[in-house]
Parts: structure tokens; C-alpha cells; sequence
């Protein structure tokens, strides 16, 4: 194994814990979008699907931030976006470029990616496992 490879070996598990905390971090504006009204949102009903929805964007995306129960909430998020990107963007075009989807996509497949891998070594998840 060359210096350049093992490298990439040792950060791996730090890379997770980045992705995992800039992609929560991305995905909670959306969830203060919908239920605050912040970073140019409007507030939806709570009771709603959209609602239903900022509520998991920015709570569940608060859990993933820190990892804490990573793996359940990033296969909830999943779903969610998986049901998002066919509820309201498919129906619009058959082109994510067109649908404006990719980014549904995008999260959907990176929260399924930890709800695999877990949360990493910079997560709660792994100081609560470590005791």
C-alpha cells in the first residue's frame, strides 16, 4: 500500500462525518424554509405535508448534523426524499435538469449511503457506542 493510498484510508471515516454534517446542514434550510419562513421561505401549515415535511428536513436534519441516530433518521430522510422527488418534481419532466429534482435525488441517495455507513467517528452515535 503507497503513503497516497493509505492516506485516503485513514480520512475516509473523517470524510463521512463531513459529508454527513455539510449535507444536514444544507438540508435543515429547507426545513427552516417551511416551517419558519426563513432564508426567503414562506411558513406552511404544520398539519400538512409540506409541513410534515420541514419538520423532518430540520429536526431530522438537526439529528444527522450532530449523528445522532444516524442510520434510522438517514433512512427516514431517504424515503422522504424519494417520495418528494416522485410526488412533486417526476410529474413535471422526465429530466431531473428539467424538474428541478436533482438536488431530491441527490439528498435521497446520500441519505441512503448513511443510513449504511452510519454517522462516523465525529458523531454521537460513536460517543454513546463507545461506552
Amino acid at each position: 500500500m503507497t503513503d497516497r493510498s493509505s492516506f485516503w484510508t485513514r480520512s475516509a471515516p473523517y470524510l463521512l462525518s463531513l459529508l454527513r454534517f455539510f449535507t444536514a446542514f444544507l438540508f435543515m434550510e429547507h426545513g427552516a424554509q417551511k416551517l419558519f419562513g426563513l432564508l426567503g421561505g414562506t411558513a406552511v401549515p404544520l398539519f400538512s405535508l409540506i409541513g410534515l415535511a420541514g419538520v423532518l428536513e430540520f429536526f431530522g436534519g438537526l439529528l444527522i448534523l450532530v449523528g445522532l441516530a444516524t442510520r434510522p433518521v438517514a433512512f427516514i430522510l431517504s424515503g422522504e426524499m424519494a417520495f418528494a422527488y416522485f410526488m412533486a418534481h417526476a410529474p413535471a419532466a422526465f429530466w431531473p435538469i428539467l424538474n428541478h429534482g436533482g438536488e431530491a435525488i441527490l439528498f435521497c441517495f446520500v441519505f441512503l449511503y448513511l443510513s449504511a455507513a452510519g454517522g462516523g467517528p465525529w458523531s454521537v452515535d460513536r460517543l454513546l457506542h463507545r461506552r
